[in-house]
């Protein structure tokens, strides 16, 4: 086993994730570039500066997670931060305009075979992944999991007729509301044992996810991810919050 402390990051070979394990190699971490092309977590990992290594891992795929807990066991022999940040807005054509992605998610239009392709990533893919770092992350005695949510899958905002992205509420927003309750739970069920799980608001960042609508940096976009990566004893779990504190459920 080594002595840096190892970091899992999903989804990490471009966006928000690529650079949130920039962040936590700059923190001292071994960081670990989950994708799903193995090529393309490589490419990423070859332009992270520090000690980082690209990991095969789709979430959807249970042999995928199973086989990359395994590696991660085998070559490192610790996991002790993992980041929940794999997700997609849409199973629609690639290079859909972001206009058509929102026609796409309206519950009432999309088809149910691409509501569970969402679905299987944003929500089941974080529980199936969670559950196999597990074993790892219960041998650190400060582990800590990061779940990347949305400001847009608050029940709280969209509920107010003033909230300006409401006209976006869909599939996707709802399949973010459900993965804040997933975290919640893992946060509930994990306390006793000292690990703790938060939900980061990463706000509306430009990425692919969006078609680079949006107004904020990835480095902006991180930041809340790897301040709750890095909380130490006396942070809170069970919370979902973006930099500037508390966002409502």
């Amino acid at each position: 086993m080594q002595d840096k402390p190892v970091a899992l990051i999903t989804g990490a070979n471009n966006g928000i994730g690529l650079q949130i394990a920039k962040d936590l190699s700059g923190h001292g971490f071994t960081v670990l570039v989950g994708a799903r092309d193995l090529k393309a977590g490589k490419a990423a990992a070859a332009g992270i500066e520090g000690d980082a290594h690209a990991v095969q891992l789709d979430v959807t795929d249970p042999t995928s997670v199973a086989t990359a807990a395994e590696h991660i066991r085998a070559g490192f022999g610790r996991l002790d931060v993992l980041v929940n940040n794999a997700g997609i807005s849409h199973a629609g054509k690639p290079g859909a305009s972001f206009d058509e992605v929102i026609q796409s998610n309206l519950l009432t239009a999309a088809p149910l075979d691409d509501i569970r392709t969402v679905w299987e990533t944003n929500v089941f893919g974080v529980i199936a992944v969670t559950q196999a770092m597990l074993p790892l992350l219960r041998q650190e005695p400060a582990a800590r999991i990061v779940i990347v949510g949305s400001g847009a899958g608050s029940l709280s905002a969209n509920s107010d007729p003033a909230y300006p992205y409401r006209a976006i509420a869909g599939n996707y927003t709802a399949s973010k509301t459900a993965v804040h309750g997933v975290g919640l739970a893992f946060a509930l069920a994990l306390e006793a044992e000292g690990i703790k799980v938060n939900i980061a608001d990463p706000g509306y960042t430009a990425t692919s996810l969006n078609g680079f609508t949006g107004h904020r940096t990835v480095e902006q976009g991180a930041r809340r991810a790897v301040e709750l990566a890095l909380l130490d004893a006396d942070g809170p779990t069970g919370t979902l919050s973006d930099e500037n504190g508390p966002v409502a459920w």
